[in-house]
């Protein structure tokens, strides 16, 4: 299986370059975060056209996420939304099963600064989170994706030196990414390769050209999923060109 994850900025205002993905790379799912539209604005045509059927969780303009699949492929089991989740009307977390493995796709809060009102949530959406993964990781095969908006380590960032005392780095949300992986699951990038494999950087001042990035994409899977992959990495030429999302899509191949 292909499998990719990406945080697209907008499905909407990023809609020729997820389907240029699609026909690129066609991936057996295709694991989508920040769509920022409302369920009866998703476009499922655009998607149908191009062979692909969509499992969505679409509350409105800032979230959302998304399972993209063949549409020849049965999808079964969709839950929407998770439990314990602070806000559960942002629309951050979405699971399928899919030819037996079971995905989600999730868009964890960025926190915005330590002292801002947010970051409190995003802890809390992380304990749901480990909760929700020490579940599924006890039931069998899984595979988890998204933007997790955290760096796991000083080697995930361009500079670490220029993130202290910031969001994404912080101990606190480390910590709680650590948390995540003890309730049995494993950094799949960091198990296959070593390289930093930056997926964001930011759109001012040249940052993508410059290298001036960090990994805060992730795919975590449960052990043995983390043995089957044969590769992964990113598509940078995603991250170029005409209205290219801020992150860089990142695919496994298992």
């Amino acid at each position: 299986m292909l499998i990719a994850t990406w945080n697209v900025n907008s499905v909407r205002a990023r809609m020729e370059r997820v389907l240029e993905f699609l026909e690129v790379h066609r991936p057996d799912a295709l694991l989508l975060q920040e769509t920022k539209v409302a369920q009866d604005q998703f476009p499922y045509l655009e998607l149908a056209a191009a062979g692909y059927q969509a499992v969505d969780h679409s509350t409105g303009r800032w979230a959302g996420v998304a399972i993209l699949v063949p549409d020849d492929v049965e999808v079964t089991d969709p839950v929407r939304g998770l439990a314990g989740e602070p806000l559960p009307a942002e629309a951050r977390w979405v699971e399928a099963t899919v030819r037996g493995l079971r995905l989600v796709s999730v868009y964890v809060p960025n926190g915005r600064s330590l002292a801002d009102p947010s970051f409190p949530d995003k802890l809390r959406f992380l304990d749901a989170m480990r909760d929700r993964v020490a579940t599924l990781a006890a039931a069998g095969p899984f595979l988890l994706g998204g933007d997790l908006n955290i760096a796991p380590t000083d080697a995930d960032v361009w500079d670490p030196r220029r993130f202290v005392g910031t969001t994404h780095t912080s101990p606190h949300e480390r910590a709680r990414l650590q948390a995540v992986l003890d309730a049995g699951v494993v950094d799949v990038h960091r198990h296959v390769v070593e390289e930093p494999g930056f997926t964001w950087w930011d759109y001012r001042a040249g940052a993508f050209h410059r290298g001036l990035g960090m990994r805060i994409d992730l795919f975590l899977a449960t052990p043995d999923v983390a043995e089957r992959a044969r590769r992964c990495g990113i598509d940078r030429d995603f991250r170029k060109g005409p209205k290219p999302s801020d992150h860089a899509p990142l695919l496994v191949a298992i």
